[in-house]
């Protein structure tokens, strides 16, 4: 049976959903959306996105486009991503009283690989009618398998903080999941660190390739024997240039394992998700178990990566940050002033700055004086309308 995926991002338009710790909801459903669309395209899985824009749909709207997309048949998985605004942190995950756990289950235990928790996956019943769902979406896309995902709340530091640093690690769960479900050879968004194997490979062949040995590839696959498959997936050893470090005594070695994620390992080590990704040369949020991550105990740069928020303009970032409109422009390769709300930029800066990650006990009082800076100077550099912290912030600080 060859399964087809429609990506619903939830919210949208007019409606923006909830917002709270620096997340407006209708922008991460379809930051995430996009995420699987891409992947699912990557892996050959046949997939739309029910809105690809920040546009207003109604629900009955979004049935009708699935439909006449693809029908009604059961081969067609809905995924439905939203978040909450409710003080419950976690994920949930509802799937229909005409199917079985399978695939939210799938889902549930990927999510879990990526760092957050799941609350539950179940069904959910219509309390007039029993026999019908209660959400409109999957009551109205039969016989389609559709999966609504709420991926946690934005009102929880918790869980807000790993939706913005890690939503991409979540998305690529639920990809994982869908692959596995539908019965499709999966390798992961950083495929330069896996080979999938071809017709007349073997060990031996693939070692060769790619300058290693059999029994380095047969440890790190747990692998028997010499044996293998057509469209078996090979982790391949990770390249981290031994002898040749720079970063001297910045920097350490650490060992990835079941459940980490970057942000994660950032909060553990004080630092940040990009500093990581920049001393290590990967340029995704996705990890796998054994992998070796360079971990930097500091950043210095004179760049700033800035996501755009609502009410901001060209002209009040660019005096935020002791620049021009037109330095911005020409670092960003922007041709207008326009800019929408979660694009990201890069600020380049005359002066150098460190991202100092917030521990517990922290208050800008106490930072600030750490880094001979005051609180008024901290507050105008992060654009913070309060005093108040949360465990895992990212702050810059000017050093």
């Amino acid at each position: 049976m060859a399964y087809k995926v429609a990506i619903n991002a939830e919210e949208g338009g007019n409606s923006s959903g909830s917002i709270g710790n620096g997340i407006t909801e209708k922008d991460y459903n379809l930051l995430i959306s996009k995420y699987i669309n891409n992947r699912l395209t990557e892996l050959g899985i046949d997939n739309f996105l029910v809105r690809d824009s920040d546009e207003t749909l109604t629900l009955q709207e979004r049935v009708n486009i699935i439909k006449n997309k693809y029908g009604t048949g059961n081969n067609i998985i809905v995924i439905s991503n939203r978040l909450n605004g409710t003080n419950t942190s976690g994920a949930e995950i509802i799937y229909p009283l005409r199917n079985n756990s399978r695939l939210a289950s799938e889902i549930a235990s990927e999510l879990e690989n990526a760092g957050q928790t799941v609350n539950k996956y179940y069904q959910l019943r219509n309390s007039d009618d029993t026999s019908l769902d209660d959400e409109y979406l999957i009551r109205n896309t039969a016989n389609n398998q559709t999966i609504i995902i709420d991926y946690g709340s934005v009102l929880s530091t918790k869980d807000a903080e790993l939706i913005k640093n890690n939503y991409e690690s979540l998305a690529e769960g639920v990809v994982k999941a869908i692959a596995d479900y539908t019965g499709v050879t999966y390798y992961p968004a950083n495929e330069e660190d896996y080979y999938v194997v071809k017709k007349g490979d073997s060990l031996w062949a693939i070692a060769s390739k790619f300058n290693t040995s059999v029994d380095e590839l047969k440890k790190i696959n747990n692998l028997t024997s010499n044996t293998l498959a057509i469209g078996q997936l090979l982790r391949l050893p990770t390249k981290n240039n031994d002898g040749d470090n720079t970063q001297g005594n910045n920097e350490n070695i650490y060992i990835v394992k079941k459940g980490d994620s970057l942000w994660k390992i950032a909060n553990q080590n004080n630092t940040t998700v990009e500093a990581i990704k920049k001393a290590n040369n990967i340029t995704s949020n996705l990890l796998s178990i054994g992998q070796e991550l360079i971990i930097p105990t500091q950043e210095n740069t004179n760049q700033i990566k800035y996501t755009v928020k609502k009410g901001d303009s060209l002209w009040l970032i660019a005096n935020r940050y002791d620049t021009t409109v037109d330095e911005i422009k020409k670092v960003n390769n922007l041709t207008s002033n326009l800019l929408s709300i979660g694009q990201e930029l890069i600020i380049p800066s005359s002066s150098s700055y460190i991202t100092y990650v917030v521990k517990k006990g922290d208050s800008l009082w106490l930072i600030a004086n750490e880094y001979n800076t005051t609180v008024a100077e901290i507050k105008k550099l992060n654009n913070l309308t309060t005093d108040l912290l949360s465990i895992g912030q990212k702050l810059l600080i000017t050093a």
